[in-house]
């Protein structure tokens, strides 16, 4: 008996649809969302473990299409077991420009950041579906931040991102900022910022009213710059920074790549410790290696230990060189990747920081090793060795043996 053409055609169109629902749950997932009616579920707040919060878990994310197309509204609440309290954020948007992806927002934050980092706000719009480094952290400050900010496509090539916050800091550490004759243990900031994202050689398409990503494109620039306003709703000092990163990859016929990370910061004025420059630290201060065994990060130092050094200047680079995979079976392609990194800073007025004890790093800091990566669902080894100006006496102190971390989706 012939098949009826109109069901063979209503199959074909049902396979489809299931093809294309499967392929968007996959995206949704792959960037770190579980698509749940109206709600995108974030998977980045459901479990993370820090050595200040202990375990950290909750629930978070962000209406999505169905909810709205020109509204939506986000936030999480988690709750630390070591630290024994919950921490918080909801905002909303509202997109004014359709074409330029134009969007004003709106938040309200009650956590913890830790203290010298430094990140990008166009950042927010990329997931790490793993970020490994977050499992050794101990040095926090609480904040309650108010924002608002604007979002806006210069180009496809071009995003921006402009905020404009108050914050009222806590250190949950011994810390006081010496300032004129008077010290300061909490402290109210004020601050503008204003982030660029440059993609030149990246490649885009048109699909379904949305631009798409269809090659990574190198090198890419990121830089920021922020200004902190004294007197400005209570605002106690007035800083500035500045900040930049560009990342460039070099893909070889043999399928092995080179990647260089170039990170640099610089902060001027009355700039207290939390919002200056620790150099992506990832070594726990204990006697033997194997006590010190964790995992590994993306772009950090694993060597340098967690609060060695602190900067209001500050360069790294980081040099990858990832071989072709070994294919020993279809299923077990292990991967080795040569890695050396390099960092350089300097503090000027390091006597305005009381209460921590802390290195300039005013000399070439130097480490190098390997990762095999892949070994197992994912995990593989790695090693690091530090030497040259911060080499210390005691062999064993220089050494970093850790696992690492590799999925994607």
């Amino acid at each position: 008996m012939a098949q009826n053409p109109i069901s063979k055609e209503s199959d074909s169109s049902k396979i489809a649809r299931d093809s294309i629902k499967k392929a968007e749950f996959l995206k949704n997932i792959g960037n770190g969302f579980l698509p749940v009616n109206f709600f995108d579920l974030d998977l980045r707040y459901l479990v993370k473990f820090n050595q200040y919060e202990g375990f950290r878990t909750g629930l978070g994310g962000i209406t999505n299409k169905r909810f709205s197309e020109r509204y939506r509204v986000n936030g999480y609440a988690v709750y630390g077991f070591k630290d024994k309290r919950y921490k918080y954020s909801i905002g909303g948007g509202f997109r004014v420009n359709k074409a330029a992806n134009t969007w004003i927002n709106l938040s309200y934050t009650d956590d913890l950041k830790e203290t010298g980092s430094s990140t990008f706000l166009t950042d927010k719009r990329f997931f790490t579906f793993f970020e490994p480094r977050l499992l050794n952290i101990n040095l926090f400050h609480r904040h309650i931040t108010k924002s608002v900010s604007v979002q806006h496509k210069l180009s496809n090539h071009l995003l921006s991102e402009t905020q404009f916050s108050t914050s009222k800091i806590n250190p949950t550490y011994n810390y006081n900022f010496v300032l004129d004759g008077k010290s300061y243990n909490t402290f109210d900031l004020s601050t503008a910022k204003f982030s660029l994202q440059w993609s030149p050689f990246s490649k885009f398409e048109l699909n379904e009213d949305q631009i798409i990503v269809t090659k990574d494109g190198y090198p890419k620039f990121t830089l920021q710059v922020t200004q902190g306003f004294k007197s400005v709703f209570g605002s106690d000092f007035n800083f500035s920074k500045l900040d930049f990163r560009t990342i460039q990859q070099f893909t070889h016929s043999n399928d092995s790549k080179t990647n260089i990370t170039l990170v640099a910061g610089i902060a001027g004025g009355e700039t207290p410790l939390t919002h200056l420059y620790h150099a992506y630290p990832n070594n726990i201060t204990k006697e033997t290696i194997l006590q010190r065994f964790s995992v590994a990060g993306l772009n950090s130092f694993e060597t340098m230990y967690f609060n060695e050094f602190f900067s209001d200047k500050f360069s790294t680079i980081q040099l990858k060189h990832f071989f072709k995979p070994f294919k020993i079976s279809e299923r077990f392609k292990p991967q080795l990747v040569l890695i050396s990194r390099y960092a350089l800073g300097d503090m000027k007025s390091i006597n305005r920081h009381q209460g921590i004890t802390f290195n300039r790093l005013n000399h070439l800091y130097s480490e190098s090793g390997f990762e095999i990566n892949k070994l197992l669902l994912g995990f593989g080894l790695s090693f690091a060795y530090r030497y040259g100006a911060y080499h210390l006496p005691n062999f064993e102190d220089n050494i970093a043996f850790k696992f690492t971390f590799n999925i994607s989706l």
